[in-house]
């Protein structure tokens, strides 16, 4: 059995883009916790407020993202099925 040394390249490459979705998804996290959590007890007309959708989006948002994600997953599951019926008969 033979023994490959480490690509150096490759490595940093995927450090990288774990660190990229990293960084990504705290910032998402951190921004929609605030939005949900923290900017309800906050006075409508403070200037913060103009960073942020409104409060609607909270909820609609994540939604439409699990009901595109559930699509898009049985979709996937429904090609799977077919190709394996097709080999087999």
């Amino acid at each position: 059995m033979e023994v490959r040394p480490i690509d150096n390249k490759m490595e940093l490459a995927d450090r990288s883009v774990g660190f990229l979705l990293t960084i990504t998804s705290l910032s998402i996290f951190t921004y929609y916790t605030f939005w949900v959590i923290i900017l309800p007890f906050v006075d409508d007309d403070h200037f913060v407020h103009n960073y942020f959708l409104p409060r609607e989006y909270a909820i609609l948002i994540p939604v439409s993202a699990g009901v595109a994600l559930l699509s898009f997953l049985s979709i996937f599951i429904g090609f799977v099925m077919l190709k394996s019926k097709k080999k087999v008969a």
